[in-house]
């Protein structure tokens, strides 16, 4: 913490939880003030934040481990995305409309939900509620550069300053915090991978130069991973290491805990020319950088592994002085190490690369999403089953109310129960690793909660009479998959055919889409709104975002969707994206249609202005349930895309099916007409 300031405010970019923890929570925080209090006492408030715009650890990951759940452990909210504030008076928690439904749900009544979008943000709520010169803590490992400096810029309106604190003060109370995850890093094969490290320490470097830039500091997680080709186990669903990346002109270091690391993967590591040090030295590593002492001693030689060819590194070690750092994901902490007058602070280079797929990843990728779908065919049929043989429901086919049948316990089936149904069949297809993100298998009004994540203890049983909505993916050494289908085992009322109806028009004209090289997703947004719109209809999420080679579910830095972010980084072939229109009743249902899509280049009969024109390709293969469309409503564009899709299906599934699948998978695809 800076002398000379008593601290007003925490704040801290993760997660937290319950409200029985604050008064706990409060002393630890006042005996902080008294430990660091120095000489000012200009501040007569106490108060505490614990923000999350992605999620609670030191490398500001989406996804974290049980340990960094600080926003879960003070809140109670379980979501990807919010920002908790305490004070000694209040509670308040902000979070965005695909959380809005769910934070209802789990806060208590001590806490305000505060809708992103709708009420004032975090920032403007603390300048304009905080007395004039507050001193507001924050923990700087657990903020990015971009957040803290727009809060500087917001508290500067009333002379109220930013002040890192040495410790996170949600750590000081929460006694049985999970010890940190000692999981071992392995070697993602090039097989899967597609590009050596040396070829990417080669690009990054060309990046590095073009940019007068002597070295980059690299702490998203997946970056880390893709760029030395190494997995691990230490979040859920992410197959990450916890880690940090230093690469210079010379040299390359990767940040640790060392108990991970067997001396045959430390082999394959340095064989690479990457050094392998302890996680905690980043600190002092970044503030070695800042002062261009490195790379003394590391025992590379130029030209080795994507370093530098002899005689040009001396030449460009002169021009360049620049640290790249990206503002985004890069911590607080680490950022205040370095001369603000030696720093690239824009996007690191890697985004963008990671996310042009080479084409053993793409076709990986495509294999991935075939056994993928399989899984979820063969889900379907023993679901289909199952809700006829326990509940009496029609079925999949056929329309009618659910017969009333008695049934023991043990044979009802719940949305956990369900979900772990279909995590089984995946399991049993190659190179699968696990789940890419928790299972939202939801039924009736749980549906309309847009990331509902069901507990054992709490969750619904299925319901032949309600729309079921599941969201699932998973994580297999050659891709990430994510897919999600609404349907219904009874007999769907006219609106919800409707609704599902508009869903699926919006779906294909994303999909079928054609635009010039150049075009966002921002543009490309309305396209799945537009049938939602005609009837005033619409959904709170975005549309569309990337997918990971054996990475994380959620991928950037493209996007589809409504928000200005959207418009940064153009859509360029060999992306991937998803196509996820949805639209939700709050109290009632829910509807969402996903599939995953790989950019490629148009064929059009035309090229103005030469720019080409790009289009896009499906790879996700499962069946759209017919019954839940009004196929009056179709275009007969729209029912010859839906034959052509279903077609697909049956000929890049059948292989995978048994029989019974078979003869399932052919009813469900048959053609149909308006």
């Amino acid at each position: 913490m800076g002398a000379g300031y008593q601290v007003a405010a925490g704040i801290y970019e993760l997660n937290a939880g319950l409200w029985a923890i604050l008064d706990g929570l409060e002393l630890a925080w006042e005996k902080k003030l008294t430990m660091l209090l120095v000489e000012s006492d200009s501040v007569s408030a106490v108060k505490m934040v614990q923000e999350q715009s992605r999620a609670d650890d030191t490398n500001l990951s989406e996804y974290v481990s049980d340990r960094d759940k600080r926003r879960e452990f003070v809140s109670g909210f379980t979501g990807s995305a919010g920002l908790a504030l305490i004070t000694k008076d209040e509670a308040r928690l902000w979070t965005d409309g695909r959380y809005f439904l769910q934070a209802m749900q789990q806060l208590s009544d001590q806490w305000q939900l505060m809708r992103i979008g709708e009420d004032p943000s975090v920032d403007s709520w603390i300048s304009d509620n905080l007395p004039r010169e507050a001193a507001i803590g924050v923990d700087p490992w657990c903020v990015s550069v971009d957040t803290a400096q727009r809060w500087e810029r917001a508290f500067a309106k009333n002379h109220q300053k930013l002040i890192q604190t040495s410790s996170n003060l949600v750590d000081e109370v929460w006694k049985n915090q999970p010890p940190a995850e000692t999981n071992p890093v392995i070697v993602h094969p090039l097989e899967f991978a597609g590009r050596s490290v040396a070829e990417k320490l080669k690009d990054l470097r060309e990046k590095l130069a073009i940019e007068k830039a002597c070295g980059i500091i690299i702490t998203a997680l997946d970056e880390v991973a893709w760029l030395y080709n190494i997995r691990g186990s230490d979040v859920s669903y992410c197959p990450v290491v916890h880690a940090f990346a230093i690469v210079t002109l010379n040299s390359a270091f990767l940040y640790v805990d060392k108990r991970k690391v067997s001396s045959k993967v430390s082999s394959s590591i340095q064989e690479n020319g990457i050094e392998v040090r302890e996680y905690s030295t980043v600190s002092s590593d970044v503030a070695l950088l800042a002062s261009n002492q490195l790379d003394k001693d590391t025992g590379l030689s130029s030209g080795q592994n994507g370093v530098c060819e002899s005689g040009t590194c001396e030449a460009e070690e002169n021009n360049n002085d620049l640290i790249w750092v990206d503002p985004a994901s890069c911590c607080y902490a680490l950022f205040s190490k370095l001369d603000a007058k030696k720093m690239l602070q824009q996007q690191s280079p890697l985004a963008l690369a990671k996310a042009l797929k080479n084409p053993v990843e793409l076709d990986g990728l495509r294999n991935a999403h075939i056994r993928d779908g399989a899984a979820v065919v063969q889900y379907l049929v023993w679901l289909d089953k199952q809700m006829q043989e326990i509940y009496g429901a029609s079925g999949y086919f056929l329309e009618g109310k659910g017969r009333s049948k008695k049934r023991s316990e043990t044979m009802k089936l719940t949305e956990v129960t369900a979900s772990d149904k279909l995590e089984g069949f995946r399991a049993t297809k190659e190179h699968f690793r696990g789940l890419s993100f928790p299972t939202i298998s939801s039924v009736g009004p749980n549906a309309a909660v847009i990331h509902y994540s069901p507990q054992p203890e709490t969750c619904a049983e299925l319901d032949p009479d309600s729309i079921y909505l599941f969201d699932s993916g998973a994580q297999y050494l050659d891709g990430t998959t994510d897919v999600t289908r609404t349907v219904h085992f009874g007999k769907p009322s006219e609106h919800e055919k409707a609704c599902y109806t508009s869903v699926l028009k919006g779906h294909i004209a994303l999909g079928n889409a054609r635009f010039p090289n150049g075009t966002n997703g921002h543009a490309l947004d309305i396209l799945a709104r537009i049938p939602l719109w005609r009837y005033g209809l619409d959904y709170r999420h975005g549309t569309g975002h990337g997918i990971g080679s054996y990475l994380n579910v959620h991928e950037g830095p493209h996007l589809i969707s409504f928000r200005p972010q959207a418009r940064n980084v153009p859509l360029q072939a060999s992306m991937t994206v998803t196509d996820e229109p949805g639209y939700y009743e709050d109290g009632t249902f829910g509807i969402r249609l996903e599939n995953v899509l790989v950019i490629k280049e148009a064929d059009t009969e035309f090229n103005f202005g030469d720019k080409g024109y790009l289009s896009f390709e499906h790879i996700t293969w499962a069946p759209y349930q017919i019954k839940l469309i009004d196929l009056s409503l179709l275009t007969p564009e729209e029912i010859e895309w839906l034959n052509t899709y279903h077609s697909k299906c049956r000929e890049i599934l059948a292989p995978s099916m048994d029989k019974n699948e078979l003869d399932w998978l052919k009813k469900a695809t048959e053609p149909v007409s308006a």
